[in-house]
Parts: C-alpha cells; structure tokens; sequence
C-alpha cells in the first residue's frame, strides 16, 4: 500500500508540472492560437470519455497492475510528444494520448488500493490518497511555475519531460508491489438486483450502483466542473475578481484540502457515508452563496476578494470530506470480479461531469450572473437529497464501515419492491 501511495503521490506530483500551463503553452508559446489550444484540451477531455467503456473490463480480466504499467507508459509517450509538438496536429494526437494514459490511471490505482485494503482500512487509504495526489499537484505546480519561460519554448519541453518520467517512475514502482491473489471484497450486489448478471448489465442492475453514479455526476458537475470555467468567469466578471487572486482562490482550496484531510477523517470515518455526503452539500450551498455576495452582494472589493477566496476554501472542505466516502463506497459496492469495471464506470461519470460542467457554466458564469449561483445552490442542495435517498438503498456496514468490527445485526439491502414502497 506504501508503495502504491508513494507512486499515486509522484504521478499527480509530475502532471502538476504541466497542467496549470497547457492553455498557454499550445496557444502562446507555440503560437497556435486560442481555437488550437481549445480543440487540444478537448482532444485530452474526449480520449479519456472513448477509452473508459473498456478499462474496467481490462482491470477485471487482466488485473490492476499491467492495465497501470500499460497506461503509465501510453501517458509518458503523450507527455513526451506534447513537449515536441509544433504543429497543431501534433499536439492533438499528444493531447489524445496523453488523456487516455491519464484516464486509465486513475480507476487502476484506486482497484490496487481495494484489492490491498479491508473494508474498514479502505476509507483511510482513498484519504491518504487523495491528501497525497492534492499535495503531489501543488508542489508539482508551484516547481513548474518557477521552471516555466514563455519567451523558452525550451523550458516547456522540460516540464513535460519531467511530467513523462513521473509516469515511468510510478510504472515502476508499481512493478514491485506484490498483488494480493484475490481483491479484499465482500459480495456487495443484494440478491435481486444483480444476480446472474455479468459487465454493464450487472452494473446498470444494481440500483445502489446508478444512484451513487447520479449523484456522482452532480458532485463533480457542480463543484470540478464549475472551477476552471463558470466560477472563474463569474469571479472576473461579476465580481471583479483579477487573474492573481484566482490563484489565491485556487491555492486556499489546496491548502484547505491538504490542512483538513486527516482531521476531517476522523470526524467522518466513524459516521454514515452518506450522511457525510449530504452534509458536503450543505458546505457547498453555502459556498455558492458567499459567492453570491461576492458577486451580488454590491460591498467592498475586499470583502467580494474575501467572499470569492471563500468559496474556494469551502469547496476544499467538501472534498476533505469526500475522499474518505465516496471512492470507497464504489469499492465495498462492486461484486468480486467487477471491481475495475465499477471504478471504470465511476470515473466515466466524472468525467462526463468535467465536460459538460464547463460547457453549461462557462457562458452562465459569464453572463448570467444571478441565475448561474441560483442554479448552483439548488444542485448543492439536491447532492444533501440524492445523498439521504442513496442511504436507504445501503446495507448498515456499506454506509458506515466501522460497524463491520461491532456485534451488530445484518440486514439485507432493500427489496427493489420494499424500496418502491
């Protein structure tokens, strides 16, 4: 597990490197232009959304660790060739393949964690992950902005040099790990809703499993998906926030994350997931909230500066919050055999959320200032509900792990009919 978190840490430590500078990378310094540098992003977003649907079922067959190993190496291929694109189609099949290798890392580290965790070890290790990955991307990003010349192409080629390696390190390092025969797991899926089922059927027949990707898909639509896009855009344009305080903003959300995890854990670890869940979404309404005042609150530039560098400080307490509960409940949700294909599915979802979320609030935060914050508060909100609908389809320990070291009574997840009703 040491060694999985050391690899997880440096990977997200090498594309800290490169991902704060991409935009002007590809449109300044290579003098591509704007549209360019638009059509790569969305080619990195786009080869994570076509090669997901399959990496669950590599996972589930092949195991974790040659899906990472394959997908490390695919990763640092695409950083290398980023570094060298000079024409715009380059840099395309670069971006492609260094988001395909990316995507796939991700449901491959978290089904090695499962497959080394218990399920009352598990939230602890998705924490830790978390915390490392967060702290791996700032450090990464603060190296990089003093690496970084825009008048230096040069210095460019080195960053992604630096990112490639960092894959090829955590190959590496996960070379050496010593896979468990078999995943950690209990049989989650409840009889009657998934039984007999195998892949996609099984996955779209497991009611908990849908609900949980649903509110997935809100979680990350309204909280990742908003803060390089509407949130951003919001800030400049209702509330006169400048470019440097956006970094501000960006900064006190890691620092939040990186000084709240552990405590958060063990106020979380030892209460009902989704009931955590719910409360994330009450924090985040009241993000959106001061970010209303921010913008609409007509006060001082210095209390909307304070109000904006809140709301990114709010979202980081959220996501404290998350890491110990959702990336785990996908875990302790998938049948033996299915894990990869869960995770794989999950991280689908996420990143449908990361598309659209920017294409819906990008032109709202920009523009329609009042209802761009109306609609975000009314998602927080509905992330407290679809959190509190989600417990009722749990079995105890499911929902709250630390019950599976108590003498407690067992029951069965709900009946699709008994549920109904």
């Amino acid at each position: 597990m040491r060694r999985i978190q050391v690899g997880s840490a440096l990977s997200a430590f090498g594309i800290g490197f490169t991902v704060p500078f991409l935009y002007v990378y590809v449109a300044e310094v290579r003098g591509l232009g704007a549209s360019a540098a638009g059509i790569v992003l969305a080619a990195f977003a786009m080869a994570a959304l076509v090669v997901l649907p399959f990496t669950g079922r590599a996972i589930d067959r092949r195991g974790p660790l040659p899906v990472l190993v394959a997908a490390s190496v695919v990763a640092s291929v695409g950083a290398v060739g980023l570094g060298f694109a000079t024409y715009e189609p380059a840099a395309i099949v670069a971006a492609a393949v260094l988001g395909a290798g990316t995507a796939v890392l991700q449901p491959a580290l978290a089904t090695m964690i499962v497959w080394c965790s218990a399920p009352e070890t598990r939230t602890r290790s998705f924490a830790t992950q978390f915390f490392l990955q967060n702290l791996g991307l700032g450090i990464g990003g603060l190296i990089g902005g003093q690496i970084v010349d825009e008048t230096r192409p040069d210095s460019f080629l080195l960053l992604f040099s630096i990112e490639a390696v960092m894959f090829l390190v955590l190959a590496g390092i996960v070379l050496t790990v010593r896979m468990p025969q078999a995943p950690a797991l209990n049989e989650a899926v409840p009889k009657g809703e998934a039984e007999g089922r195998t892949g996609m059927r099984a996955l779209l027949g497991h009611r908990a499993m849908v609900q949980l990707c649903v509110l997935g898909f809100v979680l990350f639509f309204a909280c990742y998906g908003q803060f390089e896009s509407g949130l951003s855009a919001y800030g400049v344009e209702a509330a006169g926030i400048s470019a440097s305080t956006l970094g501000i903003a960006l900064a006190a959300n890691t620092a939040m994350i990186v000084i709240a995890q552990f405590a958060v854990l063990k106020l979380v670890e030892r209460r009902k997931r989704t009931r955590v869940i719910a409360a994330v979404g009450l924090i985040w309404t009241v993000a959106w909230l001061f970010a209303g005042y921010a913008g609409l609150g007509h006060g001082s530039q210095a209390m909307a500066t304070a109000a904006f560098i809140s709301t990114y400080a709010l979202f980081g307490l959220g996501e404290s919050m998350l890491s110990p509960t959702v990336a785990p409940l996908v875990a302790d949700l998938a049948p033996a055999g299915m894990v990869g294909s869960y995770n794989s599915a999950f991280a689908l979802v996420k990143q449908l959320a990361l598309a659209v979320g920017p294409a819906v609030g990008g032109p709202m935060g920009a523009a329609l200032h009042g209802p761009y914050i109306v609609t975000f508060v009314l998602f927080s909100l509905g992330i407290t509900v679809l959190a509190l609908r989600l417990g009722k389809r749990l079995t105890p320990v499911q929902d709250q792990p630390s019950l599976a070291g108590t003498r407690v009574v067992m029951r069965s997840a709900p009946e699709p009919a008994a549920a109904e009703a």
